[in-house]
């Protein structure tokens, strides 16, 4: 054994002053007497006595001494060499991901790698310095690089696990950058081996000294739960059951309506595969928020409680309609239409001058008006004829002269017209509508609302500008087509995981937007811009979205947050042997590293027990003795030895 603080001893000394109390000072003990006149004799006797006094066997002197010895040994940090992990510069990440909640060990993985981490944090050497990194749906540093045990073990002990999967790509790329300048450096990993294939190293970086945590593969999760339905139909259910196991498993699937059980599946999994639960039949009632649970038999193991459940928000493709008439086979219009997602073209016959009865939820005209116009939404390109909503003017000259008029408005966003140049335009007016884009003598671009009708309008002919050649014309189109029809508040066909940015679209009058949590937690973000990003997606379930304009709740969405991917729920722990990162450099044979141990804080324990017990022992001393507690050992008055003598 050694000392790390030798000079602790010096506390030693402090013996000499107790030992000189305990000869100079007189210890007598109080007694009840009747009477004090026989005893004036004694104190007269004692008063001439000498200060000093032989020192004898006290049980006091010799705990306080004891307890001294101690306190000294604790002050010089006595340690014994064992051998440790790593030594030096060291980099310990610690995976705090949802799979880290599996029980198969003690209370739970986590638990295990925590004190796991307390270990190399206790056997580190002094000259040791270690940075602590939670690996976390956002990899974060926990304390810098420091020697100091007290503050890596609070560190430790205010972790927690999260929901989600661990970011080992960022925890890496953060870990190594402690290398720079570093004699020896290493990095630690206490995870259960769900590192990734896209996890990598630097080349001048080693392989990570990995420290397996998990026995057990058994698990059993929902990973697929959706719902999909076409415009005017009713929603189609599907669900995915995952067994991870080795063994099968028979399972049923319980499935909530706006938290009211609907439905039930069961059925055997075997082990290591997937099971496939479709939904035959249409859902027929209303309902926004599906959930679903899973259930087994107690003898069934799984490790894994986060995954047993699943959530869902009713989501129809909104696919928008549009019925096209052009007098000119524009193939730059048409083929605009068709790539633009959830658009449905229906081309119409330009020879016919009716439209068809079935209302369509956009009309594009091209140099072509029908008799009477829809009571629908219009896009209009080059009208040949004014109507009673706009009015055609003479045809005005070429120009590549275009100016942005409206900036604010959503249709001319990121839309660049500097390079368009036009060979020739007509002059359109319209009391309803808006100049987006201004030529040197008139619009290029008219939109507006009138008669609960949006209507856009190109007066010219796309053949006789260079529009359709550049990266502004598919943008522009894509802006028109959200303008007439407006996409939700947030579009989700799948979902979110833990961890994902949610980007929201506020209404243009909205001024704030709140959501609710899970757990029931409220957060009101500002509604500035176009576009609001919400990163506090760290909790599984439904999310409540409000907008609210003048304090009330214009509109509301949800929205589902889930464990889906075998990345968390394939629990299967990875051999020491098979984790290899890629890019670092292969981890050469290393002479065995050693840490220290030490022993001062059993030793400041005894030495609190030893005070307590000296306590004890001086309080009992103190006592006097009466009938109901005598004296423990025999006591005689001096008076009775002069009537003896």
């Amino acid at each position: 054994m050694s000392f790390l603080a030798p000079v602790g001893f010096a506390a030693l000394a402090i013996a000499v002053p107790i030992l000189l109390l305990y000869m100079l000072r007189l210890r007598r003990r109080e007694v009840l007497i009747s009477s004090t006149f026989l005893w004036r004799q004694v104190v007269q006797d004692t008063e001439a006595n000498t200060p000093w006094q032989r020192l004898r066997r006290n049980l006091l002197l010799f705990l306080q001494l004891l307890i001294l010895l101690l306190l000294a040994l604790a002050l010089a940090r006595p340690f014994i060499t064992v051998p440790t992990i790593s030594a030096g510069k060291i980099a310990l990440l610690v995976d705090a991901s949802a799979s880290m909640t599996a029980t198969d060990v003690g209370e739970s993985r986590f638990a295990a790698a925590l004190e796991q981490a307390r270990q190399i944090v206790n056997n580190m050497n002094p000259q040791d310095i270690i940075s602590l990194i939670r690996v976390a749906d956002i990899a974060e540093p926990l304390t810098s690089y420091t020697a100091d045990k007290n503050e890596l073990r609070r560190a430790i002990d205010a972790m927690t696990v999260s929901q989600g999967a661990a970011d080992w790509d960022t925890a890496l790329t953060l870990a190594a950058a402690g290398a720079a300048g570093a004699e020896h450096f290493s990095i630690v990993m206490i995870t259960d081996g769900g590192v990734g294939a896209a996890a990598s190293l630097p080349a001048n970086i080693p392989q990570p000294i990995y420290v397996p945590v998990g026995e057990s593969a058994n698990n059993i999760s929902i990973t697929a739960l959706a719902t999909r339905a076409l415009a005017g139909q009713a929603p189609q259910l599907f669900a995915q059951v995952t067994n991870y196991g080795d063994a099968s498993a028979d399972i049923s699937l319980v499935i909530r309506l706006d938290d009211v059980l609907r439905l039930s599946r069961s059925g055997s999994i075997p082990p290591r595969s997937q099971l496939p639960i479709p939904f035959g039949e249409p859902i027929t009632e209303p309902f926004e928020t599906l959930s679903a649970t899973l259930t087994f038999d107690n003898d069934i193991e799984d490790f894994l409680e986060l995954d047993n459940h699943a959530w869902a928000v009713q989501n129809e493709i909104n696919t928008r309609r549009v019925y096209y008439v052009s007098s000119n086979e524009n193939l730059f219009l048409e083929q605009a239409l068709r790539s633009l997602p959830g658009v449905q073209t229906f081309r119409g016959n330009a020879e016919n001058r009716s439209l068809p009865g079935e209302a369509f939820d956009l009309y594009v005209f091209d140099n072509w008006l029908p008799n009477s116009l829809p009571a629908g939404d219009m896009l209009i390109v080059n009208p040949p004829n004014s109507t009673s909503l706009f009015t055609v003017g003479a045809q005005l000259e070429a120009t590549d002269e275009i100016a942005v008029a409206d900036a604010e408005s959503p249709i001319a966003s990121f839309v660049d017209l500097d390079e368009m140049s036009l060979l020739q335009y007509r002059a359109v007016s319209a009391d309803w509508a808006r100049t987006l884009f201004q030529a040197e003598e008139g619009a290029i671009l008219l939109a507006g609302e009138t008669n609960a009708r949006q209507i856009a309008i190109l007066p010219f002919d796309l053949r006789d500008s260079n529009l359709p050649l550049l990266i502004a014309w598919p943008v522009l189109m894509a802006n028109l087509m959200d303008w007439f029809s407006p996409a939700d508040i947030v579009s989700l066909p799948d979902g979110l995981s833990v961890g994902d940015v949610l980007v929201i679209s506020p209404p243009l009058l909205a001024e704030s937007i709140r959501i609710t949590t899970p757990d029931g937690s409220v957060r009101e973000l500002p509604a500035t811009g176009d576009r609001v990003a919400f990163a506090n997606t760290e909790q599984l379930g439904l999310y409540r979205l409000e907008i609210l304009q003048d304090g009330e709740v214009t509109s509301a969405q949800s929205f589902a947050v889930n464990l889906f991917g075998a990345g968390e729920s394939d629990i299967k722990p990875l051999p020491e042997a098979e984790l290899q990162l890629g890019g670092g450099m292969v981890a050469a044979a290393a002479d065995e590293q050693l840490g220290t141990q030490e022993f001062w804080m059993w030793l400041a324990l005894a030495a609190l027990l030893l005070l307590a017990i000296e306590w004890v022992v001086y309080h009992r001393r103190l006592q006097v003795p009466t009938l109901l507690a005598p004296a423990p050992r025999r006591f005689r008055f001096p008076w009775a030895r002069l009537q003896s003598s």
